[in-house]
């Protein structure tokens, strides 16, 4: 049986992450090329055993790939493809690790052929640290994992991709691709402004700064840990979700408007049961969800 080969474009920390736990199940069964952006990266992807070949060689890449997984930053997804494009085998299937999904199938239907398959993914299993460096071949174990419903894939195809992508043990659910766009902007995109305002907040203190500092503690570290993230990676999915993020940033503001309220009218019952509502949704969430420590 011919062995099956997987391009990653893009060995980071959720590229690199993959490659680790499919050589780690299917070891010689599967052949995986990477693309990355630097050579230091490219060596590393090999040396930690997440590619078996990394080249920036595009066509060596790609050619006779039976999965590409695009895992570059959101904005670079469309123009790979357009690159990659001349050099995939008729059947291939793209899918990809895109925190937005609408952006990228608005663009992608408009120039794949019939015979080049694409299934939007979004594994949600993000840290604050990247680079091939802080792969892990569990990352993905226990983890959501979105499938869209809407890319117009036959489902042989879509089951094609799903044997291999299910030795991850990620907790695989589908949803249209604008509910998904919702949804990341409420539990990860505007978390992730949130987390750099509280830091800018800091930044602001003036003539406090340096008092802060010496005060800050795990509490201030657990709510900002999140800032600590890739700025080009999210500057390109402010750019690709923008009208979900700016509209939940505003209900945020309404939101911090009417405890900045409750606050200056010394209305404690309001503050009371802003709290109150927030701790009780909180622990309902911790009784259902996992959360990675790291």
């Amino acid at each position: 049986m011919e062995r099956m080969k997987l391009a990653i474009i893009g060995v980071g920390l959720i590229g690199g992450s993959l490659g680790l736990c499919l050589k780690d199940k299917l070891g010689d069964e599967i052949f995986i090329t990477g693309l990355c952006r630097t050579e230091q990266s490219m060596r590393r992807a090999t040396e930690l055993g997440a590619v078996d070949l990394a080249t920036s060689d595009i066509e060596k890449v790609v050619g006779d790939a039976d999965i590409i997984f695009l895992s570059p930053p959101v904005l670079q997804i469309v123009p790979t493809v357009k690159k990659i494009l001349p050099y995939l085998k008729s059947g291939a299937i793209l899918t990809d690790a895109g925190s937005t999904k609408q952006f990228i199938w608005q663009e992608l239907k408009k120039i794949l052929p019939p015979e080049i398959y694409y299934v939007a993914g979004h594994p949600m299993a993000g840290r604050e640290k990247s680079g091939v460096d802080a792969a892990d071949k569990n990352l993905f174990r226990g983890k959501a994992y979105v499938i869209a419903e809407d890319t117009e894939t036959p489902p042989e195809v879509r089951e094609k991709l799903m044997s291999v992508l299910k030795l991850t043990a990620a907790n695989f659910l589908t949803i249209d691709i604008a509910k998904h766009d919702r949804c990341a902007s409420i539990i990860s995109h505007v978390p992730h402004l949130a987390a750099a305002a509280l830091v800018t907040l800091l930044n602001d203190a003036g003539d406090d700064l340096d008092s802060c500092m010496k005060l800050v503690g795990g509490g201030f570290k657990d709510t900002t840990r999140i800032a600590s993230s890739n700025a080009d990676m999210w500057a390109d999915i402010c750019m690709t979700n923008g009208d979900a993020i700016a509209t939940h940033l505003r209900d945020l503001q309404n939101i911090l408007g009417e405890v900045i309220s409750a606050i200056e009218n010394r209305d404690r019952q309001a503050i009371h049961d802003y709290f109150a509502k927030s701790k009780a949704r909180r622990d309902k969430i911790l009784e259902t969800v996992t959360f990675d420590p790291n």
